[in-house]
């Protein structure tokens, strides 16, 4: 079989993989939209991360397994991706310089229920990122801590010691924030 033979075989398995690993991202786009808002990302800044996730998942697509379920590994990859951004922006930005929060709901969130989210991530933003990172997968994605601890590169008690303290740190934030106190 010449070289000639094999390029168009390459370059359709090529094509299929590509085309494998968009078709997975556009199923859980929707997913990695609300696992970064849960992680911090501001909401202006959501679609950015969103499209860096995917260039990481596209780099990484030939390395995953797909016998394995694919949001722990996505969540893997947003997990990194936030904690990259956030190095960057610290960096960039000077220390003694604090972004104002606007804390007030958005007049679209008068519902009860947008109220609840808001509330929600308001409490999550008090977690520190690794700690929020194992809560959010284990308590509302419902992720087997084996599955968590593997995607984020821990031992397995280690990450049942960050969802003990996260739980704590959380629930003190949202007692905090509906006493209407700033801190927890």
């Amino acid at each position: 079989m010449s070289s000639v033979d094999v390029a168009p075989t390459l370059v359709s398995a090529m094509a299929t993989d590509e085309r494998s690993c968009f078709d997975a991202f556009q199923r859980e786009f929707e997913y990695l939209c609300r696992t970064l808002r849960r992680l911090g990302v501001p909401a202006e800044d959501v679609e950015d991360e969103v499209h860096e996730v995917f260039l990481v998942l596209a780099r990484k697509w030939r390395k995953y397994d797909a016998s394995r379920p694919l949001r722990p590994y996505l969540f893997g990859i947003a997990f990194r991706v936030v904690a990259a951004h956030r190095r960057k922006r610290w960096r960039e930005r000077p220390s003694d310089f604090a972004e104002p929060v606007d804390s007030r709901p958005r007049p679209d969130e008068a519902l009860e229920a947008a109220h609840a989210r808001g509330l929600v991530l308001s409490a999550l933003a008090h977690v520190p990122l690794p700690r929020r990172a194992v809560l959010v997968m284990h308590d509302i994605d419902e992720l087997p801590m084996r599955e968590i601890t593997g995607a984020l590169a821990l031992p397995l008690f280690t990450g049942y010691s960050r969802l003990r303290k996260a739980r704590r740190e959380f629930e003190a934030a949202i007692k905090a924030l509906q006493k209407g106190t700033k801190e927890p």
